[in-house]
């Protein structure tokens, strides 16, 4: 099942034009466990070609028919929940607890909340009491092309394939090559779940291959990307010539701000979350801001919580956090973390190497540095890995100053008890999403951010208005 090497297009299982093998490497490893082949230009058009084929019948294939078309998928995933959480774990990392739930569990729980969202969701109103005769229209962008990361590997092609499903986009979706497993059995689920030819298709490949193919491919009426805020600026430059429509969810540098009445459980909560998935999310709250007259104390906990935190192979049960995704990933972290002591940040828990009685495989010492300035380097570059960085402050206003001062603008954090302030800091933080005193986003929210960290918003009734186009209709015959 995980060495199938070809490529869905229009409802069928096809070889590559031009056979293109690319081993696919276990972290814990470092040895090959599946073999793939990445698709060249032959293979994106026909992918392509597939999509805009079905895409008329598709538009026009009820909301109601859509919809159950998504139940049934999600039917199936669950079903296939297990060989997800292997694929995922084998080829990205995640240890087989996290895979079972919140790397297999994150994909149903998306298309639960779509399926939930497109019900209510308003495909035609009207313009209002004023103009009778005026509609306005919700209708398919036409066809979208998926790029998808390694990192949350069904989060990501959920998020973007339930959106497109209920809009009434057709698809074609590239997985990263680094984590294509389980892209290749959610494949067979959407052959399973029954759906009609062309609206689905994969075609696996790199960025610099079939990433660009899509980018630029003028048969293709939308981008929608998830990745580092580099690959985003290519492929809006890609994308540019074509006019086609850009949906970027990039990276993060997440500041979580704890106060000094925060709760006695908020900087365990931060360390812990910041270390989840072996630190390899855009959300991540890498940039612990604490008030100075409770730094010190909290510095103490962290580096506690930090060395209590177990790293292990991702194919064993347990809370441990796994390895990073692959070599190019660990020396950069590597060089990040050397770089931070370079840079006189005080390193309170683990630092360079493997952990102890790990010599194999790309595993990475949680990391917590204390005394970290604005300026410094692990300060203001996304790491990706299981490092943070503690910087103090003493004002609510230099809190928000030193949490602003970034590129990124993905999610932000507030552990504090004054209801007012987190008020005043949820208007004043400039990213995408805010989250305090360890409450999650409901259902429905939507995820996504702004300045170099994307635009856009996926997830239940947002996620879906993205993949849609606003058309305005006068004259509308009464019925």
């Amino acid at each position: 099942m995980l060495e199938k090497r070809e490529f869905y297009i229009n409802g069928e299982w096809v070889s590559p034009a031009k056979p293109n093998d690319y081993h696919v490497i276990d972290p814990t490893t470092e040895e090959p466990c599946a073999v793939i082949s990445l698709g060249d230009q032959a293979d994106t058009d026909a992918a392509v070609a597939a999509a805009k084929a079905a895409l008329p019948g598709w538009m026009a294939t009820p909301p109601a028919d859509r919809i159950a078309l998504l139940e049934k998928l999600l039917e199936v995933y669950q079903a296939r929940a297990e060989d997800l959480a292997k694929a995922m774990s084998t080829a990205m990392g995640a240890p087989m607890d996290l895979a079972r739930t919140a790397q297999v569990g994150a994909g149903a729980y998306h298309l639960g909340n779509f399926i939930k969202a497109a019900k209510e969701f308003k495909f035609e109103q009207p313009l209002g009491d004023h103009a009778p005769n005026d509609r306005i229209i919700r209708e398919a962008v036409g066809v979208a092309g998926l790029i998808t990361p390694w990192n949350w590997p069904m989060n990501q092609i959920t998020l973007k394939v339930g959106a497109a499903v209920v809009s009434g986009c057709t698809m074609v979706l590239k997985p990263s090559e680094e984590s294509p497993l389980d892209a290749m059995i959610f494949a067979e689920l959407i052959d399973e779940a029954g759906f009609p030819k062309g609206v689905f298709n994969l075609v696996n490949g790199d960025g610099v291959g079939v990433g660009s193919q899509m980018s630029s491919h003028k048969d293709i009426d939308m981008i929608s990307f998830t990745g580092s805020t580099r690959a985003g600026t290519l492929i809006s430059k890609a994308a540019a010539d074509t006019l086609k429509k850009v949906h970027l969810e990039l990276g993060g540098k997440g500041a979580n701000i704890v106060f000094n009445d925060a709760d006695d459980k908020a900087v365990k909560r931060g360390v812990l979350h910041m270390m989840n998935n072996t630190g390899q999310s855009c959300n991540a709250p890498s940039r612990m801001l604490v008030q100075s007259d409770v730094y010190d104390k909290a510095v103490e906990e962290a580096g506690a919580v930090a060395s209590q935190v177990t790293v292990g192979p991702a194919s064993e049960d347990g809370r441990h956090i796994g390895p990073v995704v692959n070599e190019s990933q660990f020396n950069k972290i590597q060089d990040l973390i050397q770089k931070g002591i370079d840079e006189g940040a005080r390193l309170v828990a683990g630092g360079t190497g493997r952990p102890d009685g790990l010599n194999r495989g790309f595993f990475v010492k949680p990391t917590v540095f204390a005394d970290v300035t604005p300026d410094m380097t692990i300060a203001r570059e996304e790491i990706f890995g299981p490092v943070l960085s503690i910087m103090k402050f003493d004002s609510e206003e230099q809190a928000v100053q030193i949490a602003n001062d970034t590129v990124y603008g993905l999610t932000n954090y507030v552990q504090s008890q004054d209801g007012e302030r987190r008020n005043r800091l949820a208007r004043q933080l400039r990213s995408g999403m805010v989250e305090m005193n360890g409450q999650s986003r409901a259902a429905g929210s939507p995820f996504g951010g702004m300045k170099q960290s994307g635009n856009g918003r996926e997830g239940g009734m947002y996620g879906i208005e993205d993949f849609t186009e606003i058309k305005a209709v006068s004259g509308w015959a009464a019925e």
